[in-house]
């Protein structure tokens, strides 16, 4: 991909980016507020906090060699997870490292005070001068950026070398007691607050497109970056508890009047000297600086990437016409820094920054299990995490759990990040994007090829199918015709036993007595007229055969019938079904009695205690069909609505009309995996069928249309919860648009899914 940006950092660079924008506030601030929360202990949670960072950076290595564009996290994330995700990753990335870098800068006032105390009057200018020397430096090259990067490691790294080699014969080791104790209280507190320390590592992924040879030099550089500055932390930490002065208000470590105290400095003062205070102030500087500097470097990378995926608006794509820098995004973004030197305090700002890198980090392990099993055929990493997916698993997990021991406040400040995040989406974003993650593009097709699968299955059963109609006093003449000979007809696809049961609604009575079933003689005239003399009938295993006959592909189906006198009917049937371990109960949908007030009507109540699947039929004078219209109600087809569909074709010689909707802004993908899914079912069905993908805002109004001539249709029975009875479901108000018969199944198996499944079902095929 073209970009007109320029390769210019080498493996050397792009370590020192990533080990520059980790190490400044990360060890010269940080300890200072950690301590209280861990004591000594504050060493392992240094140490731990790298050791949960290393699945996110194998997983950001692994995906930076398949994708190296500028953008680095949110790319992976909006790739693999789609463009929510994307935008929330994006936004709270470039917050996050905004946040890092002022927090650099403000950090840097203890210091400069220690060095001389009459600048502390003039800290906040220093500080937004250096923001805007920053800015400049960032706009006016990148490759400046790196090798100013690579100085300021460079000493940076000697400085604090020297303070661990210096400082270790004044170790008191009574100070140090526990600093790898695993049970102490409050270190996973005091990992979480850390964990921003770590933030900078992966962050070399948003300037990829800038990398020479990025499919070894980003792993690499990830890699040594991480490892090295682990040690250092662990290092410098350790040193400097066990040479601090003491460890209580007043000295080391601890809040003096809620500014940090300069800890480092303090602590090489008292166990090095003044010459040792002196180089871990220039080393602090340096480092601060270097923070700030990579920060704003990565930072300014996410509307830059994030507007070439059309998520922010166009200008921050925007390259300098003479440094080919995206110098939009690198201003807005030192803007928001100065913003931030000036109005935000510096714990507040750790707690949040670490809190949604936590956050950012359990995205990018979780991307990685979308590409993997995504339908993306062009992902192909050069470099591949080893120990998939548990590596990626136990990061998602350890970052969860150190995420609940950061309190309200942090976790707040990142859900009030995401929310805002979620909000410029669905203003912005939304109206002007086309696409989907590769998740839920793979998702999609292996919920589609288990739901073929489920379909294959149940068209290949050797099952004898148990069919129960039920007749009432309020079913219509033309109905009871018409779900006989439905029923009859799924003979065609598979064995199946009909039986006919008449329940009669009789007055209560205080002294009840034992109705018998009616003799063979009484089979009503009906239920021959509905096979038309062509199905042998049984009637208390007496057989009653009607004369003539038509030839079948499958045996005759065998159908009884029964008469039952109750007071309830409704509870009859369901008591009638469950006791006989019917598979499919036919009964008629009476709109009156359908989706109806607040508690729902009788049918409502059936559909809810039904044992067994259940078809309800509308029927408004079925006589065949030349066409039968098959709707997908929410997801995917039932494969009960097409086999009864397909049994109802083969006795009609009819066609099927397979019918879906997707939204108008789904992306090509989607419809693509909708049309090869349909093309499937259509090798499935024993008759001919089309399909028909319905792009519409109103699924209903379009649906409708679509179903144009046909004469039956099939479709679901969307739930029957009390919203849906308020304000009605697409599957009712569909029946009721149409004058064709229809047919509303509802598989036993689909009856209740969890609102997780629903949701997922609708997110996928809706």
């Amino acid at each position: 991909m073209q970009t007109g940006l320029q390769r210019d950092l080498g493996l050397a660079a792009t370590t020192a980016i990533a080990i520059g924008a980790m190490v400044g506030a990360g060890i010269f601030i940080l300890p200072g507020i950690a301590y209280p929360l861990a004591g000594p202990a504050v060493v392992l949670a240094y140490l731990l906090a790298g050791l949960l960072v290393l699945p996110a950076v194998l997983s950001a290595a692994e995906m930076a060699t398949a994708m190296p564009e500028d953008g680095g996290s949110y790319v992976y994330v909006e790739r693999g997870m789609g463009p929510v995700l994307g935008t929330i990753a994006g936004i709270g990335n470039w917050f996050m490292l905004s946040f890092k870098g002022a927090l650099a800068l403000i950090g840097g006032v203890p210091y400069l005070v220690f060095l001389s105390p009459g600048l502390a009057e003039y800290m906040i200018p220093i500080a937004l001068a250096l923001a805007v020397l920053f800015t400049v430096i960032n706009v006016v090259s990148t490759k400046s950026t790196g090798q100013l990067q690579f100085a300021i490691v460079g000493v940076l790294v000697l400085a604090m070398g020297f303070f661990v080699l210096a400082g270790i014969p004044s170790i008191d080791t009574d100070q140090t007691s526990g600093a790898l104790n695993p049970t102490g209280g409050g270190i996973l507190a005091a990992t979480g607050l850390v964990f921003v320390s770590y933030a900078g590592v992966i962050k070399i992924a948003a300037v990829a497109e800038e990398v020479k040879d990025p499919g070894r030099t980003i792993p690499l550089a990830m890699l040594i970056a991480l490892v090295s500055t682990t040690l250092i932390y662990a290092l410098v930490v350790f040193v400097a508890i066990g040479i601090a002065p003491e460890l209580s208000p007043g000295g080391g470590f601890v809040p003096i009047d809620g500014e940090e105290a300069a800890s480092i400095a303090t602590a090489a003062e008292a166990g090095i000297g003044e010459v040792g205070a002196l180089i871990m102030v220039l080393a602090a500087i340096l480092a601060l600086a270097s923070t700030a500097n990579a920060g704003l470097l990565s930072a300014s990378r996410f509307p830059f990437a994030m507007a070439r995926d059309s998520l922010v608006p166009s200008r921050f794509e925007h390259l300098h016409p003479r440094f080919k820098t995206p110098s939009i995004a690198v201003v807005v973004t030192g803007v928001a820094m100065m913003v931030m030197i000036a109005t935000l305090p510096i714990e507040q700002v750790a707690k949040f920054g670490s809190a949604f890198q936590l956050v950012v980090f359990i995205l990018v392990n979780l991307a990685v299990i979308g590409f993997r099993e995504g339908a993306v055929n062009e992902y192909e990493p050069t470099f591949v995490a080893p120990l998939y997916p548990w590596i990626q698993i136990i990061g998602m997990a350890g970052g969860l759990i150190v995420l609940t021991q950061m309190g309200m406040v942090a976790i707040a400040g990142a859900v009030v990040i995401a929310l805002i995040a979620v909000g410029w989406y669905l203003i912005y974003a939304r109206p002007r994007i086309e696409r989907e993650g590769a998740a839920r593009a793979g998702m999609r097709k292996s919920v589609g090829e288990r739901e073929l699968s489920r379909t294959k299955a149940v068209f290949d059963s050797k099952d004898t199918y148990q069919v129960l109609v039920a007749i009432t006093g309020d079913t219509s003449s033309t109905a009871r015709r018409d779900m006989v000979r439905m029923a009859s007809d799924l003979g065609r696809i598979r064995s199946t036993i009909v039986t006919v049961v008449e329940f009669v609604d009789v007055p209560h009575r205080i002294f009840g007595e034992e109705h018998v079933p009616v003799p063979s003689g009484a089979v009503p005239r009906w239920v021959g007229d509905a096979l038309d003399g062509e199905t042998m009938i049984f009637t208390h295993h007496q057989p009653i055969r009607g004369d003539g006959g038509l030839t079948r592909s499958s045996p005759s189906p065998t159908v009884e019938y029964r008469r039952i006198d109750t007071e309830d009917h409704h509870e009859a049937i369901v008591e009638f079904a469950a006791f006989g371990g019917y598979d499919l109960l036919i009964t008629e949908r009476r709109q009156s009695e359908f989706h109806r007030g607040l508690f729902g009507g009788k049918v409502d109540w059936l559909l809810r205690h039904a044992p067994c699947d259940v078809m309800l039929v509308d029927d408004n004078g079925f006589d065949g069909a030349d066409e039968i219209a098959v709707v997908a109600n929410r997801g995917s087809f039932e494969p009960l609505k097409l086999l009864i569909a397909d049994a109802l074709a083969e006795e009609t010689d009819a066609t099927i009309h397979l019918l879906q909707a997707i939204s108008r802004d789904a992306p090509d993908s989607h419809r693509e995996t909708i049309e090869r899914y349909h093309q499937a079912l259509i090798s499935i069905l024993t008759v001919p069928t089309r399909s028909t993908v319905i792009e519409t805002d109103d699924a209903v109004k379009g649906l409708s249309r679509f179903i144009g001539d046909a004469e039956l249709v099939v479709t679901g029975v969307d739930r029957t919860g009390p919203i849906a009875r308020l304000l009605g479901r697409p599957g009712n108000r569909l029946v009721d648009s149409i004058d064709a018969t229809a047919v509303m199944v509802q598989s036993r198996d689909d009856r209740r899914p969890g609102l997780v499944e629903r949701l997922l079902m609708e997110h996928l095929f809706g």
